[in-house]
């Protein structure tokens, strides 16, 4: 049964590098995720959906689409350092739109 559960975890891995590396909706810029800063991550974001003429939702939807899927699709491997930077950036990226914060206590 081991075998099968790897099996798993490899497609998986596949899986989400082929959606964030292929995706339709965004062309993000190499290394954005791995940016220490959350403005910067935020700001990066923004252009791609902004300049994506194939993303299918509203451009704030996109990039917080992306980023959220990145870090639930990151899991465990991802530091904590980075996953606080990362929610940092959802931060920003809702300040750049106008969008009302969430707060630590008011992330879903």
């Amino acid at each position: 049964m081991s075998g099968k559960a790897k099996k798993g975890e490899d497609l998986d891995k596949g899986w989400s590098q082929k959606v964030t590396q292929t995706s339709d909706a965004l062309d993000l810029e190499k290394g954005v995720f791995a940016l220490k800063d959350p403005k910067a991550i935020a700001r990066s974001l923004s252009r791609s959906a902004e300049e994506s003429q194939r993303r299918k939702s509203e451009p704030f939807r996109s990039a917080m689409s992306m980023l959220t899927f990145y870090i639930n699709r990151a899991g465990k491997s991802l530091s904590t350092e980075q996953r606080e930077v990362l929610e940092q950036a959802k931060e920003e990226l809702r300040r750049l739109y106008g969008k009302p914060l969430q707060g630590k206590s008011g992330n879903k």
